[in-house]
């Protein structure tokens, strides 16, 4: 996370720069811990989903309105949040973020009803979107453009952890003591991650009495008589074609999240913590998968985001594609694939929402960039949810309509990133 020896250090006096060290290290592990701890508060609901079902004669169309509801309130928050996010700044969004999605975990574990788990399903999927781009924000403010990508190669693997984390709590709690408590447990540990994050987290060098370590914070644009940044047709482009292709990705993304532990319960017969369990194969590939990005982008890309991941989403072509013919015959093939999957899919979306965002939006921008684009992609979950939900019902279990549309998601994204590698050829935009 400390500059390289190419860069210029990060302050001239020892002491100060020491401090920035220091404070630079406390930011990067309190927002890791913050996104995890939203993790651990989203991902139960997908691990006790089927048992949920079964308990509350709850059918595969309910459990998919109540998730989406809870991915329609986030999508509609990314952009909430991206808009307000400046205004307030991310300290105080993440802490309110945070404090809600806890109390929310807490109140699902008590519920029964339909209607009452879409409501609570919903304020929580408004809590989370608080997350990412205030996130985001705050680490643009404290690392610079030539070491972003790494950095945030290693700062981005939070959702790999945190679903990985999640997954296996949230297994372990259901079978020993069931489905409520997977909801209570997310909460007790989003309280605690909620302590450090609010004695370790500032949002930027200023805050805590030491200089600023980047150079640029127009936020892509020219800043308006109210502080706002006004963004150029070129940067607005870049942030929508970015958004488009994490609208794909997502859409893979969360499929899996939502629907591999369903799958391997319902297709393959597993038991409920087993396919939990199995379903982290997913996850822990993809934090593999971010590290080697992240690090690529910067060592071997010059900090080109969409070169390295115009690589990775030809890759997760041929991995998704694995997916559709072959993922369907047993259950150990299912679990390689989707561990290619994630290996393939993780780094590009973590680097473009991530290093990607910042980049575009500059600064203080970066909180506006990156909700935009985490809305964008978001409306690729609720699409999702809903889309394979009706499939599960009409095919009657078939997987192949539901992984042949993974594979169309996994090519528009390699396309829109082909868009924007052209952009860049011709000046147009630097991601």
């Amino acid at each position: 996370m400390t500059a390289t020896s190419k860069m210029a250090p990060l302050h001239a006096d020892p002491h100060i720069a020491q401090r920035l060290k220091q404070w630079r290290y406390r930011v990067f592990g309190a927002t890791w811990l913050s996104y995890i701890g939203f993790y651990i508060c989203r991902k139960p609901y997908s691990i006790v989903k089927k048992d949920l079902g079964d308990t509350l004669h709850f059918g595969a169309a309910d459990l998919a309105l109540i998730y989406a509801s809870y991915l329609l309130a986030y999508t509609a928050g990314q952009f909430l949040a991206g808009a307000i996010g400046p205004r307030i700044g991310p300290r105080r969004m993440l802490l309110v973020g945070m404090a809600i999605t806890a109390v929310c975990g807490v109140a699902l574990g008590f519920s029964s009803g339909l209607a009452v788990f879409i409501a609570l399903m919903a304020v929580n999927g408004l809590a989370q979107a608080t997350g990412w781009s205030s996130n985001v924000g705050t680490m643009a403010m404290w690392f610079r453009r030539e070491e972003r990508g790494r950095v945030m190669g290693l700062w981005s693997t939070n959702f790999q952890f945190g679903g990985v984390f999640a997954n296996a709590l949230a297994a372990f709690v259901l079978v020993h003591m069931g489905w409520t408590w997977a909801f209570w447990a997310g909460s007790v540990v989003m309280v605690g991650i909620l302590a450090v994050f609010y004695w370790n987290q500032a949002n930027r060098p200023e805050d805590v009495g030491l200089p600023s370590v980047i150079d640029d914070e127009s936020g892509g644009g020219e800043a308006g008589s109210d502080g706002d940044t006004k963004w150029s047709a070129s940067v607005w482009t870049s942030v929508v074609l970015v958004g488009l292709t994490y609208f794909c990705l997502k859409f893979i993304r969360y499929a899996l999240w939502s629907w591999a532990p369903y799958v391997l319960q319902n297709n393959f017969k597993l038991p409920g913590d087993q396919a939990g369990y199995l379903s982290t194969l997913f996850d822990l590939c993809g934090i593999a998968g971010v590290i080697a990005t992240g690090w690529l982008s910067d060592k071997l890309f010059g900090g080109r985001r969409a070169a390295v991941s115009m690589w990775m989403l030809v890759a997760n072509i041929g991995a998704t594609g694995l997916l559709f013919t072959l993922g369907g015959a047993s259950v150990t093939m299912f679990a390689l694939c989707i561990g290619l999957v994630g290996f393939t899919l993780f780094g590009p979306d973590a680097l473009l929402t991530g290093a990607g965002a910042m980049d575009i939006g500059k600064g203080r921008g970066a909180v506006r960039a990156a909700g935009i684009i985490s809305g964008l992609g978001s409306a690729g979950s609720v699409v999702q949810e809903l889309w394979i939900g009706k499939a599960f019902e009409t095919s009657k279990g078939d997987l192949g309509p539901v992984l042949g549309l993974l594979l169309g998601a996994a090519v528009l994204a390699a396309c829109f990133v082909a868009v924007i590698l052209v952009r860049n050829r011709l000046g147009q935009s630097d991601v």
